[in-house]
């Protein structure tokens, strides 16, 4: 019996023990540390590594106007963008699950964005706004195509939601497209029986019954809207005057171009706990509104 315990333990560990081995190595210990020098004065380079205790957090919260200004612009950046790109990809996957002759070539177009990598992406449709919209303005006239996408606050904003929406969507789509096609059609055709109008249908009906999959699109987007970098970096680099720069990029520049990685690992060790607790939150709100068909 002690060498069958054994030798299910043995196969176990030869299975799950590489894994388990690369996740303490690349997750565990980098936080690890990330949390030691979050309490230091290192810069990244130096070999010697002053202890400062909790001068990094106190420095965040009363001398870093900057941070809490990309805070600010991050939140808002979320909220719109896990709005908008819920709603496109959740239309977009109730439109291709109906009987289109094209669907599933469409399916592969709205999802390709999501293949290209964000930096690239971002270098693309910061070519398409500088030159692309430019000629559209001298051949059109169109004041939409004139607009200082990347140049200005307030339109740099919305430069960067459509490309994060355009680039987001797709993914959704698959996700809201698997849970459209599991909603029994039993229960459609009743309500259809019943009278019930498709609008009826869709927030009565529908809605309620893909909650499990809302709650996987939700925290995908708050994820990924939290941490936004490789479009920020790519279409405005956080101006103009910062007035477009997100936590992660400030982070960045705390860390890598201003040389101290003490403060940026305190930055990011309270952005980490402040995303934690907002998906947490929401991850139990939407359960709770999970139904069984």
């Amino acid at each position: 019996m002690g060498s069958k315990r054994a030798s299910e333990w043995g196969l176990q560990l030869f299975f799950v023990g590489p894994v388990l081995l690369f996740f303490v190595v690349i997750m565990v210990i980098p936080f690890l540390l990330g949390m030691y020098y979050a309490l230091t004065d290192w810069n990244g380079v130096a070999s010697t590594v002053n202890w400062v205790g909790l001068d990094n957090f106190k420095t965040i919260f009363t001398n870093d106007p900057d941070f809490w200004s990309s805070f600010w612009f991050t939140t808002k950046f979320t909220v719109v963008g896990i709005v908008l790109t819920n709603i496109v990809g959740f239309f977009l996957a109730y439109f291709l699950t109906k009987g289109l002759k094209l669907r599933n070539f469409m399916r592969t177009i709205f999802f390709m964005p999501n293949v290209i990598g964000g930096l690239l992406l971002g270098f693309i449709w910061q070519f398409i706004f500088i030159k692309g919209f430019n000629t559209m303005y001298e051949l059109t006239g169109w004041s939409f195509f004139g607009l200082p996408w990347l140049g200005d606050a307030a339109t740099g904003f919305w430069g960067i939601m459509i490309v994060f929406v355009w680039h987001t969507a797709g993914y959704l789509m698959v996700i809201y497209i698997s849970s459209l096609t599991n909603v029994p059609s039993e229960v459609i055709e009743a309500a259809e029986i019943d009278g019930a109008n498709r609008w009826q249908m869709l927030r009565s009906i529908i809605v309620p019954l893909i909650m499990p999959a809302v709650t996987i699109c939700l925290f995908l987007a708050i994820s990924w809207a939290f941490k936004m970098f490789d479009l920020n970096l790519s279409l405005t680099k956080g101006g103009p005057f910062k007035s477009t720069e997100s936590v992660a990029m400030n982070i960045y520049n705390e860390a890598f171009q201003n040389n101290r990685y003490g403060l940026g690992t305190a930055k990011a060790i309270l952005f980490f706990v402040i995303v934690a607790v907002i998906t947490t939150f929401q991850v139990r709100l939407t359960k709770n509104k999970e139904v069984e068909a």
